[in-house]
């Protein structure tokens, strides 16, 4: 019961000290204690209440004084609040009044620092945006007058400096989304001026070419004078020409050349100056700026390469006039010449190994258009014009230093063609030498005609003879084939010339054109001329006379080469003239035509033989034909006084045999089918004249009978049948010894059986003389014996 009470007493004081929210659980347990817990706790809960209410009233009335008194001051108060209240009342009103106006003008104030506080605004941003307007009214002026380099530094400066200060401002987003249209736009007219500028190159190429080409000819001939010059002071490099120093004339042309070359000097143009280059740098700067340098890089190289394709590509009818191919190499000079110059002013758009590219690109197809070009030249004079442009046209590019060693080496193979084109012009020449020529000895009449000759020509007379009028032995073609081999020697230097090679390797170039000249061209011409039908027998001494000197005047050829190029004959490597060789080849073929013409002209004379072949008797005089013939023989070797005697003696030895030969065969003619004594009597007689005049010695030089031995077998032959001295001949048939050793069987035994049947014809009553069948019989056992003789050869062969 005790313990209930103080649990009671405790939750009583817990309620009292806890807050009323937090009550709940405290009262819960007041339930959840013993049966009838809840009505002790209420019981003690109003004795609690009854203990409070006691001590309330015990100090109300403690404090029940003080609260009258204190009511009792506040209604003396209250008339004074009163009092108070209307005081402040009115007060309130004349101070509301009162301050009506200050409100008013503080209003204003409050307004006017409000539009000062804008204004400072506005003027702080307008300071801000300022300076962009400025900067965008500068990039649309520079956009007008076309900087457009200036205009993207603009834009570089406006996007990074300038527009991020105000970028919350609707103009400024305005200006961001047209700076990318303006890049564009810039771009776009960049590009223009470069396509304008990529035409405006391709139309002025030919004359930037022409212009670097004609300052390196310039130079060129500068340094040409300047080293002539050198070499009259010192005395070098002197052609002696027959003995004869030709005048420096250079020396007025040098004088000449530099005045004319500081006359010009202020006149020097450059690519610089025909073209203008500032879209392209301009181009490239912008693209540059833009970073989009690669993109305008590659598409100027495509460009180019396009260019230079067109630029490579010949014209078809290039190679017929030397305009032709100035104006391909000046393209192409004046192609290179702009790379170079952008090479050299910009920084990567154009490489040195995009640049020998392009050149070893462009060099393969020059040298394949000039290789097929050039092949079509026929013309020296055109060809030589080619050369002198090539060198140009390397010498430029050298210059600006693109390697030409290729260039130089095709000039090699353009030699061998320019060689074969003089070869066919010297040929016309030579062949119009030859047909103007009288093939008669040259006559002089007085000695300034005889100082005349020998200038053109290096004769050399053996008997000094001075008096005149006087005949010189060759015809007039000597001399003049004689200075156009000089011109030909002079023309294959001039090709030579600005190959850059020493002097060993041009003597050595001279003698092989000059071989060739000999041994195949005038070789040719001297074959083909004593080959014409119309090239008689006096024509051909004459042609072996000119061809003995012109062998003779090769020594002053090698001489005249020598003193151009100034190396000695003695050097190991120097090649020697052919020319010896070629005239005496066409002297052998000379003399070789003298005796087929002369076997021509006496078969023409037999074939006018008529001979009686049944005459009885002879006519007591030789046959007029033969006659004839031998007296053409002594005219003729007469006009062989000048040959050399080897082959006068020849060309008579060779007459003769071939007379002796075809007066055999007109014996053994086939279709001659009898002869009379009377016709041999008489064909005896013709033979007669043939040995007399082997023996008469027509050409000086023949010892003894060595002439009269080509008629040996004839003679022989005819002895027999006019002797009749079968016996002897068969007895002595075969002995070295034997009188008629030269007969052959067969040749007597068919010229017998002519006469056999001349014999049987004439003679139908002969088997009624004794004589006559005695004789008959003599020619039928003598046949038989022969027949046996020849039988004999043939089975012993």
């Amino acid at each position: 019961m005790a313990e209930s009470l103080a649990e009671h007493e405790r939750i009583l004081q817990e309620i009292e000290s806890t807050d009323t929210a937090c009550v709940g659980p405290t009262l819960r347990s007041v339930y959840d204690d013993q049966p009838n817990a809840h009505q002790r706790f209420m019981e003690k809960l109003d004795a609690c209440i009854r203990n409070h209410d006691r001590e309330i009233e015990k100090m109300c009335n403690f404090h029940h004084q003080g609260f009258v008194d204190a009511i009792t001051e506040l209604l003396k108060v209250r008339a004074d609040a009163g009092k108070l209240k209307v005081q402040v009342t009115d007060t309130n009103r004349r101070l509301q009044d009162a301050g009506k106006e200050v409100i008013a003008q503080t209003e204003e104030i409050i307004r006017c620092r409000i539009q000062q506080r804008n204004i400072t605004t506005v003027v702080e941003k307008l300071q801000l945006c300022l300076p962009v307007l400025e900067m965008y009214s500068k990039l649309k002026e520079q956009m007008n007058v076309k900087r457009y380099y200036s205009a993207l530094k603009t834009m570089e400066q406006l996007e990074n400096t300038y527009l991020p200060r105000v970028s919350q401002y609707r103009f400024c987003q305005i200006m961001i989304e047209n700076l990318p249209k303006l890049r564009e736009e810039i771009k776009e007219i960049s590009m223009s001026d470069l396509k304008d500028f990529l035409e405006s190159i391709r139309k002025h190429s030919d004359k930037i070419g022409e212009t670097a080409m004609k300052q390196a000819q310039q130079q060129k001939t500068f340094n040409t004078v300047l080293q002539k010059q050198n070499n009259v002071n010192y005395g070098k490099n002197m052609y002696v020409i027959n003995g004869r120093v030709p005048e420096p004339k250079y020396e007025i042309t040098s004088k000449r050349t530099l005045e004319e070359e500081d006359e010009h000097e202020e006149e020097v143009l450059t690519a610089h100056d025909l073209v203008d280059f500032s879209p392209v740098y301009r181009c490239l700067h912008i693209y540059s700026v833009l970073g989009d340098g690669e993109t305008f890089e590659n598409y100027y190289r495509k460009q180019r390469r396009k260019q230079a394709r067109l630029v490579l590509q010949p014209q078809s009818s290039m190679h017929e006039t030397v305009e032709g191919y100035r104006r391909y190499f000046s393209q192409i000079v004046g192609f290179f010449v702009v790379e170079d110059h952008i090479l050299h002013v910009t920084q990567g758009l154009v490489t040195r190994a995009y640049t020998d590219e392009l050149w070893n690109m462009a060099l393969s197809k020059i040298i394949a258009v000039l290789r097929t070009h050039s092949s079509y030249c026929t013309d020296p004079d055109l060809v030589l014009e080619l050369k002198n442009l090539i060198v140009v046209f390397a010498d430029t590019l050298q210059g600006y230093g693109f390697p030409v060693n290729r260039l130089f080496d095709l000039l090699f193979e353009i030699r061998d063609q320019y060689n074969e084109t003089l070869l066919k012009k010297w040929t016309g020449l030579f062949r119009d030498i030859f047909e103007a020529d009288n093939y008669s000895p040259i006559p002089v009449a007085n000695e300034e005609e005889y100082k005349i000759v020998i200038s053109k020509f290096p004769f050399q007379d053996p008997e000094l003879d001075k008096s005149f009028p006087k005949k010189l032995p060759m015809s007039q073609s000597v001399p003049q084939i004689y200075i156009q081999v000089k011109e030909f020697i002079y023309a294959s230097l001039k090709f030579s010339e600005s190959l850059h090679r020493s002097s060993t390797e041009i003597d050595d170039m001279l003698r092989k054109s000059t071989n060739l000249l000999l041994t195949r061209t005038l070789s040719s011409c001297l074959q083909n001329l004593i080959k014409k039908p119309h090239i008689g027998l006096t024509e051909l001494v004459q042609i072996i006379i000119n061809t003995t000197h012109l062998e003779q005047a090769c020594k002053y050829l090698e001489d005249f080469i020598t003193n151009i190029t100034n190396i000695s004959q003695e050097t190991v490597h120097t090649a020697r003239l052919y020319g010896l060789s070629t005239f005496k080849d066409a002297r052998h073929a000379a003399e070789g035509e003298i005796y087929t013409k002369l076997n021509q002209k006496i078969d023409e004379f037999i074939q006018l033989a008529d001979y009686d072949w049944t005459m009885s008797e002879p006519a007591g005089r030789a046959s007029g034909y033969l006659m004839d013939l031998i007296n053409f023989l002594r005219s003729t070797f007469q006009v062989f006084t000048h040959l050399p005697g080897k082959v006068a003696q020849t060309a008579c030895m060779s007459a003769c045999q071939h007379l002796s030969t075809t007066l055999m065969q007109m014996l053994l003619d086939s279709e001659l089918k009898q002869i009379s004594m009377g016709a041999v009597q008489q064909f005896n007689l013709d033979v007669i004249q043939c040995e007399l005049f082997a023996s008469s010695e027509p050409v000086p030089g023949f010892h003894g009978d060595t002439l009269q031995l080509a008629f040996i077998d004839l003679r022989q032959l005819l002895d027999l049948f006019m002797v009749w001295d079968w016996s002897t001949y068969l007895a002595d048939y075969g002995q070295p010894t034997s009188k008629y050793l030269r007969v052959n069987p067969s040749t007597a035994l068919t010229l017998l059986e002519k006469m056999k049947e001349t014999s049987k014809k004439n003679n139908i009553f002969a088997q009624f003389r004794k004589n006559d069948r005695d004789k008959q019989k003599l020619i039928e056992t003598v046949v038989k014996q022969l027949r046996s003789l020849v039988n004999g050869m043939s089975q012993h062969t």
